[in-house]
């Protein structure tokens, strides 16, 4: 289905997730994080760089990858994105939810 974001026509899924990657851009995140009542610092966009850096690369997600990671302070990553981190991060990285979230 298709949702308009930052004034432009993106395919989203039943979850409001972007369905081709090469929609999003910075624009798109930030309407996105807006929708989640999230303004984006620079430390949110650490993240979702990370996030959509682990997409290209095909490798799977999770809360326990981003801890051993060492790159971010996981109580951090949990401020940044409440109720539900990985699942509103990925949301906003344009990149699928993790088979790891419900």
């Amino acid at each position: 289905m298709e949702k308009t974001i930052a004034n432009k026509t993106v395919n989203v899924n039943e979850e409001g997730y972007l369905t081709d990657f090469s929609q999003w851009d910075k624009e798109v995140g930030i309407a996105l994080a807006k929708e989640k009542n999230i303004e984006m610092t620079d430390a949110h966009w650490m993240v979702i760089e990370y996030l959509q850096d682990k997409h290209k690369k095909e490798e799977a997600l999770s809360i326990r990858g981003i801890k051993k990671s060492g790159k971010f302070n996981i109580k951090e990553f949990y401020n940044l994105f409440p109720g539900g981190p990985l699942k509103i991060s990925t949301l906003i990285a344009g990149i699928p939810k993790p088979k790891s979230c419900i």
